[in-house]
């Protein structure tokens, strides 16, 4: 069996890239802990197929495993992560990926536009980090056309309906949850979302692994980064030490929850989450946000939230166990997608404008399903 003459070294920096641990990488290959670590140190050879097998495992093009050096790979977009006060050092292979997608998409998208003559997006950039909180809150309801508050329905129904109305005003929102059909979950703990600032064509992305709750704040987030003109990554840390971040925060928080009055509908109870029930029926937000409104305020303890959140998420992780099976591969794949996009790109290759080969990579989906995911969505 032919021998990879690859550099040994690079097999740890690979599999340490992906997120996993000896253990866990060996089951992926199929050979036990002790074979993979006598590859890594160079006392045992792969062959070809091996080699291959490995690179696979790690999301990483076989090339790699031949250079000589370990790349430095860095994030294309600014860092404005703050976990526990300290900046993400080395990134995932989920999240580089991730960015690396995204942006592929937006530059198609900004293409597409700049080709049909569309003008530029009426929002990005409007506004700067040094605008009032209440200036960027009160400018954002004015152009989405909505009041400070919805006075019917649940938090998930004014999510969808947020999501419509940003894309309405030409900022494409893309959420999810994994990379390769749920093989490659997300971490929560990396990022929460991100944001595309460009003036053709703007992204948010909204990490989907992330509890349904604390989505609606993080979208909220991520618009005023495009608003204000300012890419980034962000994990919705409320103590970051960044200014872009401080600033979104306090924007999301009084969009979604005014302080006046949620002030004047706080009530000093035994238990302070009885307040919760009154106050989600009031604003139409989750209890995640609202809590995370009563800590920024000063009406319960970090300590106090943090817990109210991890009993949020726990129900939420046993709800999704015991799912239904949900809707069909192309209409999740749909809400995945920004509406806007989704239809450009069908549009443009169904009009023989765009390969379907590249439009199934722009979508995510095997070109020969193209027409029915355009059919079953009805884009």
């Amino acid at each position: 069996m032919p021998t990879a003459l690859i550099n040994h070294r690079m097999l740890t920096w690979a599999r340490e890239r992906s997120g996993a641990s000896l253990p866990e990488f060996a089951r992926r290959c199929d050979v036990d802990t002790e074979r993979l670590l006598r590859w890594e140190t160079g006392e045992e050879t792969l062959s070809y197929k091996q080699a291959q097998v490995f690179a696979s495992k790690a999301h990483l093009p076989f090339g790699y495993l031949f250079l000589r050096e370990t790349p430095q790979e860095e994030l294309p977009i600014p860092d404005l992560r703050t976990l526990e006060n300290r900046g993400v050092r080395r990134p995932s292979a989920e999240l580089l990926d991730l960015i690396k997608l995204t942006l592929y998409r937006q530059q198609w998208y900004k293409d597409y536009r700049q080709n049909e003559l569309l003008g530029p997006c009426p929002v990005a950039g409007r506004l700067s980090n040094d605008t009032p909180v209440h200036d960027v809150v009160n400018d954002m309801r004015r152009v989405l056309k909505v009041a400070a508050h919805p006075v019917r329905g649940a938090w998930d129904d004014y999510y969808r309906d947020l999501i419509s109305r940003i894309e309405g005003i030409g900022v494409l929102v893309m959420r999810e949850a994994s990379l390769g059909h749920h093989t490659r979950p997300l971490r929560v703990d990396e990022f929460r979302g991100f944001a595309i600032a460009d003036d053709m064509a703007p992204v948010i992305f909204v990490n989907h692994a992330d509890a349904p709750g604390a989505r609606l704040f993080t979208l909220i987030h991520e618009l005023c980064h495009i608003w204000t003109g300012v890419s980034g990554i962000s994990d919705g840390e409320e103590s970051s030490g960044h200014r872009s971040e401080t600033v979104c925060n306090a924007v999301a928080a009084e969009f979604l929850v005014p302080e006046q009055e949620f002030r004047q509908l706080w009530q000093d109870l035994p238990e302070w989450t009885e307040n919760l029930p009154a106050l989600e029926a009031h604003f139409h937000v989750s209890t995640w946000t609202l809590a995370r409104r009563a800590m920024t305020l000063g009406f319960i303890t970090g300590e106090q939230y943090r817990q109210h959140v991890a009993r949020q998420t726990a129900l939420w992780a046993e709800r999704t166990k015991h799912g239904d099976g949900g809707p069909s591969c192309h209409k999740t794949r749909n809400a995945q997608l920004s509406k806007p996009f989704s239809r450009a790109v069908l549009s443009q290759a169904f009009n023989g404008q765009l390969a379907l080969r590249e439009a199934g990579d722009l979508l995510g989906i095997n070109p020969a399903r193209l027409r029915r995911f355009a059919d079953e969505v009805r884009l």
